[in-house]
């Protein structure tokens, strides 16, 4: 079980900083659109800072493989949250996106729910869920997606028709031809929630892996892990949220994007994950109390920094294709 709690941790600091790794080269590519996934794909293919970042994130669905396999799924996803700590200083950092008051706080607070999650495990174990019928899993999967790209194309078409206004506007205002149309940056919050649902799918999918794994049966576990739904939805979320999570990426400051993404990924997957699999809370009263407190109040923080988005500088949107 501790070593789920290492594995968790250490994935933490894989997914932030391929995080950030990515958001460093997305400034140097020219801009991304959602409607042209095949172009996007190219530029971010021909970047290797981004692959760099994109390595780390895959060590960290790898460690994702470990801490399934010996924790429960809440358990889980409160550890994920802690990553937020470390985040928001890489962004800051690295990135010079400034840390509010309000963010300061909330590291606080995320550490003392992480300790929480912590002192609620049983040293002498608890039921890790190990199967859910594949019929459940693709009918969450497929509303799941299907929910996650209606959000972030709904909001895609009111930032296009913004900037379109803002173009409209500034050729009133501007005399010269080549005037510079800037506007102000989209809110990272509708990206995230759609990019949310995509990776809970993924959630739900390495989950589904880790409970076929048996290490001393190798080819008995390829055949179960290519007979299930799991890689194929890994292939369709991993697509899909390649995409959609490095346009948003371009586009909003990654220490709102990421932590709005890491708050809906998290909800459903201690939520319908933990139902899809059977997985239940502890028995004891004190250690549900710490896991139910724990839990919420990662989450609550996340909800918090999500609806106290602070504006950014203005950013040049209308970068042209190279």
């Amino acid at each position: 079980m501790w070593w789920g709690v290492v594995a968790a941790l250490f994935a933490n600091v894989l997914y932030s900083g391929g995080f950030v790794l990515q958001k460093r080269a997305l400034g140097d590519l020219p801009g991304l659109d959602v409607h042209r996934p095949l172009r996007a794909v190219r530029l971010l293919l021909g970047s290797l800072p981004w692959l760099g970042g994109s390595l780390a994130l895959a060590g960290g669905f790898a460690a994702q493989l470990i801490v399934y396999r010996t924790l429960p799924m809440t358990v889980a996803q409160a550890l994920f949250i802690s990553g937020l700590v470390l985040l928001l200083l890489l962004s800051s950092r690295t990135l010079g996106e400034r840390i509010s008051v309000r963010e300061r706080y909330a590291m606080g607070a995320v550490v003392l729910a992480l300790l929480m999650v912590v002192l609620s495990l049983d040293s002498g174990g608890e039921d890790v869920g190990a199967y859910s019928p594949p019929a459940l899993i693709l009918l969450l999967s497929g509303l799941s997606i299907g929910a996650g790209i209606w959000v972030y194309v709904a909001a895609d078409r009111r930032d296009t028709a913004r900037r379109d206004a803002g173009r409209s506007n500034n050729a009133h205002r501007d005399a010269g031809p080549q005037a510079s149309v800037r506007t102000t940056p989209t809110s990272g919050v509708p990206y995230g929630v759609a990019v949310g649902f995509v990776y809970g799918v993924s959630s739900l999918a390495i989950k589904g892996v880790s409970a076929l794994f048996d290490a001393g049966d190798l080819p008995g576990t390829v055949t179960a892990v290519l007979t299930s739904p799991y890689p194929y939805l890994l292939l369709v979320t991993g697509g899909t949220g390649l995409v959609l999570s490095q346009t948003a990426l371009q586009r909003c400051r990654a220490s709102l994007v990421v932590p709005v993404c890491t708050t809906t990924s998290c909800l459903y997957t201690a939520t319908l994950g933990s139902v899809a699999f059977g997985e239940s809370l502890p028995g004891d009263p004190l250690r549900l109390v710490l896991r139910v407190v724990g839990a919420a109040l990662a989450v609550a923080v996340l909800l918090s920094l999500s609806t106290h988005e602070q504006p950014s500088p203005e950013k040049d949107l209308t970068r042209e294709p190279h």
